[in-house]
């Protein structure tokens, strides 16, 4: 992905690597601790179109968002399954909220890691009863591709996104960027390196990283792809002997940076807008590196199944997830870079297009394999 300067706006400048994340006055939902909100509400539109419907908390200091409301989209009408590798503490408000919408619907819905349910589905052959792939990752959504248990979407569902977020076989609902969060009280942003590469020689605060999360592991799988094996190694190597904390996931270290406890991390971007949402004055904010994989950008994101009894219920289904409903959603509830451009993320961070990621195939980021086998090789504990 490239900078696109022609989409700055309000004065920012699209060359800045590192934006202060404060969650101030947005009112996004409670999801410090991975939850989410089911009250319900509505707004109108703006635009004397129709209403677009509200998940979740409310909308306090933010517009109404942009894009195309589910009352413009078709009606959901008979049987659907869907397979889901996202939580749903993360998603079940939404999906409940699309249930609720249409009394003609019968959806069920099966709760499992993406892993699990691209091994079910190819397992059950013809017989499976999946209509829908929700994925966590761009991965998992490419191991089912390949393995031919897909069917093309139609054109102007998988055209909602650009086009580095989706192929003919699936589309990209809602992104995550990888970050470096920082303690603001004790590192300078011009003590930040802008190469991923350089933090375990150069940085001199105290780093940590939880090397046994999935994100993570994508994150050095990235780094494997970029910068080569050898490379890879020795930066491993550099992060085991400089002794970098360790944590079983990423929004612990950014809790443990917020304490006060290490000064860096390698995270998604989303832990840290969950540790503001729950202490808007707490001392963290964001790091952009540059161009390599310190700067990946992936993607949740749907397939319709090759066996889906009605593919067009399926892919009306995987439709509703690019609404404006759905994108605002995951922009207030799970701190998700949403999607289509006409709704913006939450903080005070870099729309997609200002981002500076790497150039890099996301299906690729599922072969954790020889990553995991190099991470043990370098001595990391996983």
């Amino acid at each position: 992905m490239t900078t696109h300067e022609s989409d700055a706006r309000d004065g920012r400048d699209v060359r800045r690597r590192k934006f202060l994340a404060a969650a101030g006055a947005v009112g996004v939902a409670g999801v410090a601790g991975c939850t989410g909100s089911d009250d319900q509400d509505g707004s109108d539109g703006g635009d004397g179109g129709p209403a677009i419907g509200q998940i979740g908390s409310g909308r306090a200091g933010r517009d109404a968002p942009g894009g195309t409301p589910m009352a413009e989209m078709p009606a959901l009408e008979g049987e659907l399954t869907v397979y889901s590798g996202r939580g749903e503490f993360l998603v079940g408000d939404l999906v409940g909220y699309i249930d609720d919408l249409y009394d003609d619907l019968d959806l069920t819905v099966r709760y499992n890691s993406s892993t699990d349910h691209v091994n079910a589905i190819i397992n059950e052959g013809e017989g499976s009863p999946a209509d829908v792939f929700y994925s966590v990752n761009a991965g998992s959504l490419g191991a089912l591709a390949d393995a031919g248990r897909t069917q093309a979407l139609p054109d102007d569902v998988t055209g909602k996104v650009r086009g580095e977020f989706h192929t003919e076989q699936w589309v990209g609902t809602s992104g995550r960027a990888r970050t470096v969060p920082y303690n603001t009280e004790s590192v300078s942003e011009d003590g930040l390196p802008d190469d991923i590469m350089a933090y375990p020689d150069e940085f001199e605060g105290d780093l940590g990283w939880a090397p046994s999360y999935g994100s993570a592991q994508a994150f050095v799988t990235a780094m494997r792809l970029l910068e080569g094996e050898e490379a890879t190694r020795e930066w491993l190597e550099a992060m085991v002997e400089r002794g970098a904390a360790t944590y079983p996931d990423e929004f612990r270290a950014c809790q443990e940076i917020a304490d006060g406890e290490i000064d860096a991390a390698f995270t998604n971007h989303y832990y840290i807008q969950r540790v503001l949402d729950g202490n808007p004055e707490a001392p963290i904010a964001t790091s952009f590196t540059q161009g390599d994989a310190g700067a990946v950008f992936n993607v949740a994101g749907a397939a319709v199944v090759d066996t889906a009894s009605n593919a067009d219920l399926a892919a009306n289904f995987v439709r509703h997830l690019l609404s404006a409903e759905a994108q605002d959603y995951f922009a207030r509830s799970t701190f998700e870079y949403p999607l289509i451009p006409e709704v913006e993320p939450i903080g005070d961070l870099p729309t997609i297009d200002e981002l500076d990621v790497p150039d890099i195939d996301l299906s690729e980021l599922s072969n954790l394999e020889p990553t995991i086998d190099l991470m043990r090789d370098a001595g990391v504990q996983i």
